[in-house]
């Protein structure tokens, strides 16, 4: 394995710390974020029992038989449900294409238990607040999931307080931009593979996610996250018990004007002598507000640094990158349609 660039951060003292903490903590993350975009935290406050059982309900989804998970296969008019392998290439979402699709399957879920008002289903929001689509089996899969998206919920809201400090600003000042965010979570399951990949074809293609932050949570190291480091050579990130790893969006960097960084990563093939090996990944892309408008930061500009980026709503920019990573999965849809 390569020499990892990622560092790992104790977010503890900030939660429960002073002044002194908070800024020691903050200032840790600024120079994470500026220099790799990606980060390991520990003290995070969420249980390994919660990790572990959300592991083991997923991975029993995953070993179901393929025609009974086709039950919630993923509809080409919401982003929901199961993506099979080979329905989705994110090299796509930046313009690339590598050869062949991902080396994965996927189940998707967003926001729930919101109002049924026109904010969340009128013609600006009901893509972003379609319902989940849940299987029969595991019979404890919804609950598990749902109360692992809270706890999600939770530690990306203590993340942005972390960020917001660590830019110079209150530490409440994005509250009321994720108060009603767009989050999808997706488990990724990486099957073994017994016969060798297509040229071209990785677990998951080079890409830079899409909004303000991920949680990711892996249980192998193996045929596992790479980041793109400033000299041009990929470094793998740590895969260590008991901490999450948390990376940029694009969304981010434009929110800061590039002072932090959405960095290119992607999930390599495990050695042929491993082949056999499985990988799951638990995902929370955590998205700001659909309504939420991404333009530079207050502290992110001055008269030699002026902003960068034209405005955009978070939710315009994320149904733009989620539709070009499923353009395998819309274009066979319209061939069916005829």
């Amino acid at each position: 394995m390569t020499k990892s660039v990622v560092p790992v951060i104790d977010i503890a003292p900030f939660l429960a710390g002073g002044r002194e903490d908070k800024a020691r903590v903050a200032a840790q993350v600024d120079d994470a974020c500026r220099e790799i975009g990606f980060l390991v935290i520990a003290g995070h406050g969420v249980a390994q029992a919660q990790i572990d059982e959300m592991r083991q309900v997923t991975r029993a989804f995953f070993d179901l038989p393929y025609w009974e998970k086709l039950r919630v296969k993923m509809p080409p008019d919401r982003y929901r449900g199961l993506m099979t392998v080979g329905s989705e290439d994110v090299a796509y979402s930046m313009d690339a294409d590598e050869g062949a699709p991902d080396w994965r399957e996927s189940f998707v879920t967003g926001p729930f238990d919101h109002a049924y008002d026109e904010y969340h289903y009128g013609p600006k929001g009901w893509r972003f607040f379609a319902a989940n689509l849940w299987p029969d089996r595991p019979a404890e899969m919804r609950p598990l999931w749902e109360a692992y998206y809270r706890e999600m919920e939770r530690l990306a809201g203590d993340l942005m307080r972390i960020f917001a400090c660590a830019l110079g600003l209150p530490e409440a000042f994005f509250a009321d931009k994720i108060d009603r965010h767009i989050t999808n979570f997706i488990a990724s399951y990486y099957p073994p593979q017994p016969t060798p990949p297509l040229p071209g074809q990785l677990r998951c293609g080079a890409h830079a996610d899409y909004g303000s932050l991920t949680i990711v949570s892996s249980d192998t190291p193996v045929g596992g996250l790479q980041v793109l480091g400033k000299d041009g050579a990929w470094s793998d990130v740590p895969c260590i018990p008991g901490t999450f790893v948390i990376n940029l969006g694009d969304l981010m960097a434009e929110w800061t004007n590039d002072r932090w960084r959405s960095t290119l990563h992607r999930v390599v093939n495990p050695p042929r002598e491993e082949a056999d090996s499985s990988r799951l990944s638990l995902l929370f892309f955590h998205q700001p507000n659909y309504d939420a408008v991404i333009e530079c930061l207050p502290s992110c500009t001055d008269e030699a640094n002026p902003p960068r980026y034209t405005p955009i709503t978070s939710g315009a920019h994320v149904a733009y990158k989620i539709d070009k990573s499923r353009r395998p999965l819309l274009e066979d849809a319209e061939a069916a349609a005829g």
